[in-house]
Parts: C-alpha cells; sequence; structure tokens
C-alpha cells in the first residue's frame, strides 16, 4: 500500500465558540480512538465580527493545541494578507469567490468566500501536494465516534480516481426552516392531536419505536429531488427520562419549538445507519459544504456565487461538478452529525433575527432559499440539454431561468397556501377551553411558535412579500444569469492558483 495522506482541514466559523469546542473535540475523539497514523493539522478560519468571539475561538485553538492537536486560527488580518498576496489583476477576477470587503469589514464575509480564502492557507500548509488531502468541515457539525473517518478517506483517496468525496449530513436538517414549516406543522399537528387526547397528568405515551427518516424526508419539496414522500407525519420522541406525565412531556416540546427557526426539526433528524462496505462509492451530484473532502486537483473545485449569499449553494456546485468530472465525484456513507443548536449558545446564525417579545425573523433566509433554489434548478434543468461551455449563451439561459421561476412560483405558492391553513387550523384548535393545557405557560410556548410561523410564511412577510415582487425577481435573475455566465472566466482563474 502506498504512503498515508496527510489531512489538513479547515472549519469556517463566526460567532459560534460552543460550537467550534463541540467540533474540535469530536476531532480529537477520532486521533484517541483510531490513532491514524498520518499528520492532521486543523485551520480554523475566523470570520466573527465580535470581538468576545474572535477571543474566545483563540483560547480553544489554545486549549486543543495543548492537548497535541495540530490546530490554527487563520485571523482576519492575516487572511487579508492572503488575499492582498493575490496579483492584483488576479485578485480583482477573483473577488466575487473570495470578498471584496475591507479590511476595517472583514468579518461575516459568509461561508463560501471564507471556505475559499481557508484554501489559500491550507495550501500555504502543503508540503507534498501528492500526499495531501483537505478536509472541508463546518462549525456546528460532529465526526461520529462510530465512524473511523481518517483511515476510511485514506483507504478510498488510495485505491480509486476520486478527486472529490462526500458525505451527507445526519441530525438536523441541512437546509432552511423556509422549506420545512408545511411538513413540520403536519408533525407539531399529529402530536398535539394525540397528546390532547390523553390526561395531563398521564404516563408519558411518548416513548414508542417509529419509523425513522429517510433522505429529505424534511424538506416540503423533496419530490424536486426526486424523493418522494414517506408518511404523512412523523411521529414525537419525548427525549425525557424517568417517570413523568404528559404535561411534562408537552412544557418540553414547547419550548424546543422556537429552535425550528434556527433549522432543528424535532421529528425528522435522520440518523447515521451503517453500510455492509463503508468504502462503498456512489455517484455524487451534491457538495454538502461542510463535510468533503478533496486532493491538491480537487482544490479547483470549489462552491462558486458566494458574493449572491443564495442558500443552496453546495447543490449547486454539485451538479456543476458532477458535470465535469463525472465519476472523480463520489460520495460515501461517511456522514457527519450536523447539530443547529447547542446547550450552551445557539450561535450566529445568518438571515434569522431574534427581535423583541420572542419575535423570530427569517425573512431573509428565506429571500435567500427561493432565489438559492431558483439557481440551482436552473442549472440542473440546464444541464439536461446543454453543457457547461454553453453558459455564456445569455439568451438559453433567460428562457431556462422563466421557465424554472415560473414552476417554483407555482410550487412556493402551493406550500405557503398549506402553513398558513394549517397554522390557522391548529391556532383555533389548541385554544379551544375544553383541553387540559389550556392557560399554561407551555400552551402560551406553541401560540408564540404559531405567531412566528404567521409572521414568516403568511401573505404579509415580507420575504414572500419579495417573492411575489416582479421587480425582485427580475433584479435576482440578471444577478444569478451573470454569474452564470461568468463561472468558467472566474474558474480559469481561481485554477491558475494551483497550477504547480
Amino acid at each position: 500500500m502506498s504512503a498515508t495522506f496527510d489531512f489538513i482541514l479547515s472549519i469556517p466559523v463566526a460567532d459560534r465558540p460552543a460550537h467550534l469546542r463541540h467540533c474540535l473535540e469530536s476531532i480529537q475523539q477520532q486521533r484517541a480512538l483510531y490513532g491514524y497514523p498520518g499528520n492532521i493539522t486543523v485551520v480554523v478560519a475566523e470570520d466573527s465580527r465580535e470581538p468576545r468571539h474572535i477571543a474566545a475561538h483563540k483560547a480553544l485553538v489554545a486549549e486543543y493545541r495543548a492537548q497535541g492537536l495540530a490546530v490554527i486560527h487563520f485571523d482576519l488580518p492575516e487572511q487579508y494578507r492572503v488575499l492582498q498576496s493575490i496579483p492584483e489583476s488576479q485578485r480583482q477576477q477573483l473577488g466575487r469567490l473570495l470578498t471584496t470587503q475591507p479590511a476595517e469589514h472583514f468579518y461575516r464575509k459568509g461561508q463560501a468566500a471564507n471556505r475559499n480564502l481557508s484554501y489559500l492557507k491550507m495550501l500555504e500548509l502543503t508540503e507534498d501536494k501528492t500526499r495531501t488531502l483537505y478536509y472541508l468541515v463546518d462549525s456546528d457539525q460532529l465526526f461520529l465516534p462510530e465512524l473511523d473517518y481518517f483511515h476510511t478517506i485514506n483507504r478510498i483517496f488510495q485505491t480509486t480516481n476520486t478527486t472529490m468525496l462526500t458525505g451527507k449530513l445526519v441530525g438536523d436538517p441541512p437546509v432552511s426552516p423556509a422549506v420545512m414549516a408545511a411538513n413540520f406543522l403536519d408533525d407539531v399537528g399529529a402530536f398535539l392531536h394525540e397528546i390532547g387526547g390523553y390526561a395531563g397528568q398521564g404516563e408519558c405515551q411518548f416513548h414508542r419505536d417509529t419509523p425513522l427518516p429517510g433522505d429529505a424526508a424534511y424538506h416540503d419539496m423533496a419530490p424536486l429531488f426526486g424523493l418522494g414522500q414517506q408518511v404523512d407525519h412523523f411521529a414525537y420522541r419525548c427525549p425525557l427520562h424517568g417517570e413523568h406525565d404528559h404535561a411534562a412531556c408537552l412544557a418540553h416540546f414547547a419550548v424546543r419549538l422556537s429552535a425550528f427557526f434556527s433549522g432543528e426539526h424535532l421529528t425528522r433528524k435522520t440518523a447515521f445507519q451503517p453500510a455492509a462496505d463503508v468504502l462503498q462509492l456512489s455517484p455524487a451530484r451534491t457538495v454538502y459544504p461542510g463535510n468533503y473532502i478533496v486532493n491538491f486537483d480537487g482544490l479547483k473545485y470549489i462552491i462558486p456565487f458566494g458574493h449572491l449569499r443564495l442558500r443552496m449553494s453546495g447543490p449547486t456546485a454539485g451538479r456543476l461538478i458532477q458535470a465535469e468530472i463525472g465519476a472523480r465525484f463520489a460520495s460515501a456513507n461517511l456522514p457527519m452529525l450536523h447539530k443547529r443548536t447547542t446547550d450552551e449558545d445557539d450561535g450566529f446564525r445568518p438571515g434569522v433575527e431574534q427581535q423583541h417579545d420572542a419575535a423570530i425573523d427569517i425573512s431573509d433566509e428565506f429571500e435567500r432559499q427561493f432565489f438559492g433554489d431558483l439557481m440551482l434548478f436552473s442549472v440542473v434543468e440546464w444541464l439536461k440539454t446543454y453543457h457547461l461551455d454553453q453558459l455564456s449563451d445569455t439568451d438559453l439561459l433567460t428562457q431556462v431561468l422563466a421557465k424554472v421561476e415560473a414552476e417554483l412560483l407555482t410550487l412556493y405558492a402551493s406550500k405557503h397556501a398549506a402553513v398558513n391553513a394549517r397554522r390557522l387550523e391548529l391556532e383555533q384548535w389548541v385554544q379551544q377551553p375544553h383541553h387540559w393545557w389550556h392557560g399554561t405557560p407551555a400552551m402560551q410556548q406553541v401560540l408564540q411558535f404559531l405567531g412566528n410561523i404567521g409572521r414568516n410564511f403568511s401573505d404579509q412577510s415580507p420575504a414572500w412579500g419579495q417573492i411575489q415582487s416582479v421587480a425582485h425577481r427580475q433584479q435576482r435573475k440578471q444577478q444569478i444569469l451573470d454569474a452564470l455566465m461568468n463561472y468558467r472566466a472566474e474558474r480559469a482563474v481561481w485554477d491558475q492558483l494551483f497550477a504547480w
């Protein structure tokens, strides 16, 4: 067998000390459990705005370095210096991949820009490009202790011609709450109707074995990805231990409801399911931005379009990469555990704002989801007929965008109507005075949750107004058109950085 690969890991992080601690600890567990013989170097790529969080990230780097983990803090001033080290002519052409933010505001550049800058740091740390693998990880993800990631990935790259390897996520869904509300309300309604039929002081009945959600079960629009609906709803599994009644179960459920707006799904978390052969690969079409590995040649295949700040950047990049390298882009059963929230601090989440009186605003994330879907499915539609080298054809691209836009508007309108109908029905039903929970703090929290659903999904919500605005859609479509038309040219400049 050939020599062992060294790994350089990048963890982009923006104002999330608690998440970063858990992520680093999971890497330490891998080292302790499996003793990988190659070098493992971790780059914490800073993107925080708050000085206290930057200080906390630096302290964590020092703490884990003292434990023997080779971890480096790639801070904002160094990132800016690395960016400025690129020749000006190239830097100007790469501004949309790497950011054009000034030194005094060189934070919260977005996950794509920060990740791409960390590529340059990993390149600087590379001693032997033929014996190095580059692992991209998100701070809100953990290595599962039951999987030996580094030995397995090392073997895959030794024995196959893989250039880019990705794994899925388990735990919390990797999508916005904007596209989970309909099925989540189905599950919430089913739970409330069932628990409402029991006595509040009765022994909790929500500890049964229930079906595990499959791929994209959390997604309101799973058919867009070629996946069907599994069941009408998934049952809530009460996490409380020891003897407790339904009132306690409901109280805990109600406290957790607001986490939905941070991306947690109480009833459709996915679980790791072992495969017979962990080395078995399958064709990939989505890059999971917090769980992919490339060799040196794979550093060319970035996640583009970061300047648009759209969601679905990983699936969009995946389709483009698949069209370019085919089977060399593969997926393995090596998922990461995705945890949107922590017990200590939920951290910064772009597009989600906590306002007064428990109000939560996800309008920014909702808008970015719709137009991220528009970009993704326009690329999918394009690749059914055309090639990457035809992306400069303005007329064809415009036609494709218009076709996909019309389809998405119809689908979003259908889900929009369903969410509002279910919300109104639930609000009226739970407030009926005969229910044993009437007037309890738990029901106040349920109503706060339903109020936030209305705030973000009603006809009056800011995001829905933007999606319905012809002028706003035209502006976004022009941005998407421009980005796609310039993809090949920007990639050509980027590729030159790795021509050694």
